[in-house]
């Protein structure tokens, strides 16, 4: 008998999948374009790090207020490996590309997105293509990805929001259940 396990609710997010492989190629990245001394090194696969865990451990927060603020971390991580991502072009005379350019270009993007798209969670060990080798192609694939993944971010942090004002937070729950608890036993 094949028992599946349940995933947790926040694998089943594209926020979450596509900071998978933004966090697996900037590893890679670094690992081909920034000296292993550089703390530039270590400040960028922390940043990526950041980006994937916080969507994670924000999920698991009993309240909504919790999931926010950490979403909200993981949008600020992004934003600063991304502009560590320009930073490298600057500094390499590397061209940061027209949409259009990336999306004709860089095949990596949909190969990544088919992997996504193919299941509701990322399998166990998604099979994400390379890094081009072309140090240009790659800081424009992870410019483009960081980009896809602070959209996505940004309307789950919206999405919480409007669950939040709907619904309250946790202090308003356990609030109710008080009042409640209250009036069932006549204290």
């Amino acid at each position: 008998m094949n028992i599946e396990k349940k995933k947790a609710g926040y694998e089943y997010l594209l926020a979450y999948k596509i900071a998978v492989p933004v966090y697996d190629l900037t590893v890679e990245f670094c690992d081909v374009n920034i000296s292993k001394f550089s703390r530039t090194r270590d400040q960028m696969t922390q940043a990526a790090r950041s980006g994937m865990q916080n969507i994670l451990e924000g999920n698991q927060q009993e309240g909504m207020k919790g999931y926010i603020k950490l979403s909200g971390v993981a949008r600020g991580s992004l934003e600063e490996l991304l502009k560590d991502y320009h930073a490298f072009a600057r500094q390499n005379g590397l061209a940061i590309w027209p949409k259009e350019k990336v999306i004709r270009e860089i095949r990596e993007i949909g190969n990544i997105w088919e992997i996504i798209k193919a299941t509701p969670t990322l399998p166990d060990s998604p099979n994400f293509p390379n890094l081009p080798k072309d140090p240009e192609k790659a800081v424009n694939l992870m410019i483009t990805l960081i980009n896809q993944a602070n959209y996505l971010i940004d309307k789950l942090i919206i999405s919480l929001k409007e669950k939040h004002m709907k619904e309250g937070g946790l202090t308003e729950e356990l609030y109710r259940k008080r009042v409640e608890y209250r009036k069932n036993n006549h204290l």
